[in-house]
């Protein structure tokens, strides 16, 4: 396989299908702007609205220097990614989570039309190959967190099956 056979599978097992894991497209299904703004109560920890923020403003990123567009502003530090939206605002979830799939489209789009060469070339330090590999490996960490704050706040199903 090459590399951009295997980020290709990367990017469907991550966003899309599920296989070993749930993809982030099936952990934030059917939630509502309070489920995505929940907390565990006394625990210090961000909410699944903050992670999917969080995740947002590093594929914007990519996305961005992927397609040469400087309009991309990065937050001042890690902290400041994880935005907490509304409990009450519905309206701004879903758009959080249609932006979500957007992105993610265009992430999909974006790796099918790179030639294996341009995979190497640094943009600006990192390999291209090795930030959208970054990208995977993130994603399926945070969708973890969110799977498991789903689970505590019994959203998720108890029992499911993926195979």
């Amino acid at each position: 396989m090459s590399k951009k056979e295997i980020l290709q599978n990367g990017v469907k097992q991550a966003f899309y299908e599920e296989e070993w894991y749930p993809p982030i497209s099936e952990a934030l299904k059917n939630l509502t702007a309070a489920q995505a703004c929940w907390q565990p109560e006394g625990m210090a920890g961000n909410t699944i609205w903050e992670n999917v923020n969080h995740l947002l403003t590093f594929k914007e990123r990519l996305l961005s220097r992927l397609q040469q567009d400087d309009t991309f502003v990065a937050p001042q530090n890690n902290d400041d990614t994880f935005v907490q939206g509304g409990a009450n605002d519905e309206d701004a979830w879903q758009d959080t989570v249609k932006r979500t799939l957007q992105v993610h489209d265009a992430l999909q789009s974006s790796l099918t039309s790179l030639q294996e060469a341009e995979l190497d070339q640094p943009s600006p330090s990192l390999p291209v190959w090795q930030q959208y590999l970054n990208i995977l490996l993130h994603d399926a960490y945070h969708t973890g967190q969110i799977v498991q704050l789903r689970k505590l706040q019994g959203s998720w199903p108890a029992q499911r099956s993926y195979l």
